[in-house]
């Protein structure tokens, strides 16, 4: 079911052919909204609603992780979120929970590369990055037995707000060429649905292989983060069977699962 896809947008999905898995069991596009994560929120909130999409053209009030703002200039980028069940994993359904950002990040760093020919780096918990600069972002939020996965991708060239100029990019300033943003949604979408049911099926080991491989600064890069005794710095050492990021502290391995991670 779709309500009011633009053209192009429509075209693109019928041409995915349905690849979509369980995902696009509904598709919402808006042309304006504060934030589609509160959209799809309010669809999970209602009920079974696995497999909603919720994509706007422009978000008034964007927001990424930790309360930060997400940019969304009209027309310019993918700004979407999908409501999953990971809970409805086959097994083990508090790691299939605990996985599905690092998902998502395999998901939409693989349909990037389908799209538009790009190799795109991950970034521990919920970061695309391309050439050292950020391309895009995961923020899932937990909503009664569902998760609203959303995501922001910069497709087209824009202005970036001064203080991020420096460390953001999109897909076409990395191609050299235009980008047309439905194709990139509906490969999104193909590839979220395969690896969703990787997740439901429990196939977690083809997530996380994918999920390092996918991300050099993984391991030997150096990060800190705050603690109750203050500011502390280590190196990372991978991430472990259920998506904490490892860090080795003076030889000492700590387990990082949630907080403001700083990579220096």
């Amino acid at each position: 079911m779709t309500d009011a896809l633009p053209r192009d947008f429509a075209d693109a999905i019928d041409h995915a052919g349905g690849q979509f898995g369980r995902l696009g069991s509904r598709i919402i596009f808006l042309e304006s909204t504060p934030s589609t994560n509160d959209v799809a929120s309010g669809l999970a909130a209602a009920g079974d609603a696995e497999g909603a999409v919720v994509i706007a053209d422009t978000q008034t009030a964007g927001r990424g992780r930790r309360g930060h703002a997400w940019l969304s200039p009209a027309g310019s980028g993918l700004y979407v979120s999908v409501v999953v069940a990971p809970a409805r994993a086959a097994a083990d359904t508090e790691r299939a929970t605990m996985l599905i950002t690092l998902a998502a990040g395999v998901a939409l760093a693989e349909a990037i590369e389908s799209a538009a020919g790009l190799s795109v780096d991950l970034k521990w918990p919920n970061d695309l990055y391309c050439a050292r600069r950020k391309l895009g972002g995961i923020l899932a939020e937990g909503v009664a037995d569902a998760v609203v996965l959303g995501y922001g991708i910069n497709v087209t060239a824009a202005a970036f707000a001064p203080e991020i100029e420096s460390r953001a990019t999109s897909i076409e300033a990395e191609a050299g060429r235009p980008i047309d943003r439905a194709r990139v949604f509906a490969h999104s979408l193909t590839a979220l649905g395969r690896r969703y049911d990787d997740l439901l099926s429990g196939r977690f080991d083809a997530i996380l292989d994918e999920w390092r491989r996918r991300s050099p600064g993984g391991t030997g890069a150096r990060v800190s983060w705050l603690t109750p005794a203050g500011a502390q710095v280590g190196v990372t050492a991978g991430i472990d069977d259920r998506g904490a990021l490892l860090v080795d502290v003076n030889g000492c391995i700590e387990r990082i699962v949630a907080g403001e991670l700083m990579w220096l």
